[in-house]
């Protein structure tokens, strides 16, 4: 099946395959499941730890078309999928030159030491820990231009690029984020100190407050009662940790990313590593457009199908969006299924005199933007079909009776 849609792609777009980006999604299940081996509990990127899941391995190209996807156990975790999809797709179409994309937390470092062996290129984005890590060697490396509001440094290093990409709208909206959670935890550490004397409920707040600041709280130092200790200015202090904040603003908009492609065109290295949002709309697709999540089903088998089903329908959907691109680029397969859908089929039924039903199927006239949009993707639609006769009796109405005579 993967190796005729991929025949398919390339007669009808010219599709390449030679970047692959690769992540994965969870979906959970409403039941326990028992008789299904996959369903665990695991972290789920829903927000439903509390049910079991499966995890779904997805490989798409810059243009979003999928080149495979694997069912996994609900508890897999991600750094262990990558060697076994290498193998897997170099045994189903060969080995080839291929780049691949990914977020951090998909490769580990065994298995980047062994695409490096075998000359297979990646670009995959690093915890923010390594850039820790490598501060001291780019700071006094110069800025270079990759795009008008992205600046890069590059640093090669152990057979690898690492490149610290900044973007400067990326920068204004992490700044802008941080200011709000830190005003927000500051505010109600005013609050909790001026009217908070129970700390019991002061250390309950405290771990609310901190949850909601995210990483905004390892900004402030915060100072609570010890047991036994009454709640006031003294046992309760907060302050701001300058020196993170100055660093955490420094690093706003930052990425860093690592690679073995070539660094003599940095903003083709940008470009591609910013096509994972591609994958990221795939997942979005097959949960909200196709309603992949929740699964219902409990055998395994069933499991499998209701994901295939909604791959197919994935297919089925990335194809349309090609099919719009040279034409609306802006336009939605999702907007473009909302306008067809009011061309509808209709059955219209006529009594005849010897009592039967003439029906006739007729579909509505399309309006001035369906046809539009028909004519665009190379799409007619079919001939009206011809009328049918059933042998079924119209009813027949009971004769009026004659007044009674006086």
């Amino acid at each position: 099946m993967f190796r005729h849609l991929r025949q398919q792609w390339q007669d009808l777009f010219a599709a390449e395959f030679d970047v692959l980006l690769y992540d994965l999604t969870s979906t959970y299940f409403e039941g326990l499941c028992r008789q299904n081996p996959k369903a665990k509990h695991g972290y789920s990127r829903d927000g439903r730890g509390d049910c079991r899941q499966v995890v779904i391995a997805l490989i798409v190209t810059p243009r979003g078309f999928p080149l495979a996807y694997e069912v996994l156990p609900g508890n897999t975790i991600d750094n262990t999928t990558l060697r076994d999809f290498l193998q897997k797709i170099e045994d189903r179409y060969g080995k080839a030159r291929r780049t691949w994309v990914m977020d951090r937390g998909i490769p580990c470092e065994a298995t980047l030491a062994e695409m490096r062996e075998a000359k297979t290129d990646y670009l995959v984005g690093t915890p923010r820990s390594m850039l820790s890590k490598l501060d001291q060697s780019l700071t006094n490396l110069p800025w270079q231009q990759a795009r008008q509001d992205v600046r890069v440094k590059l640093l090669a290093q152990g057979g690898e690029v690492f490149v610290l990409a900044q973007s400067q709208a990326r920068q204004k909206k992490e700044t802008a984020m941080r200011r709000r959670k830190l005003r927000k935890l500051w505010d109600g550490l005013k609050r909790l100190r001026k009217n908070c004397r129970d700390r019991d409920v002061l250390r309950e707040r405290l771990a609310v407050l901190k949850h909601e600041a995210g990483r905004a709280a390892h900004m402030v130092e915060i100072v609570a009662p010890a047991p036994g200790e009454p709640v006031n200015e003294q046992t309760f202090r907060y302050r701001l940790k300058r020196d993170a904040y100055r660093q955490a603003r420094r690093r706003d908009g930052s990425y860093l990313l690592r690679t073995t492609l070539p660094p003599d065109q940095p903003e083709k290295l940008w470009e591609r590593y910013m096509v994972l949002v591609e994958i990221e709309a795939a997942f979005r697709c097959l949960k909200s457009d196709l309603a992949i999540r929740p699964v219902y089903h409990q055998l395994e088998h069933r499991v499998e199908a209701h994901i295939l089903v909604a791959f197919l329908g994935y297919c089925l959907t990335v194809t349309l969006k090609n099919m719009l691109c040279p034409h609306a680029p802006g336009l939605t397969p999702r907007a473009v299924l909302e306008k067809l859908g009011k061309i509808q089929m209709v059955d219209v039924q006529v009594p005849t005199t010897d009592g039967r039903w003439l029906t006739m199927p007729r579909h509505t006239q399309p309006e001035a933007e369906h046809q539009m949009i028909l004519e665009k993707l190379g799409l007619s639609l079919p001939p009206q079909p011809p009328p049918r006769i059933t042998a079924g009796q119209v009813p027949q109405a009971e004769p009026e009776q004659e007044p009674a005579e006086m």
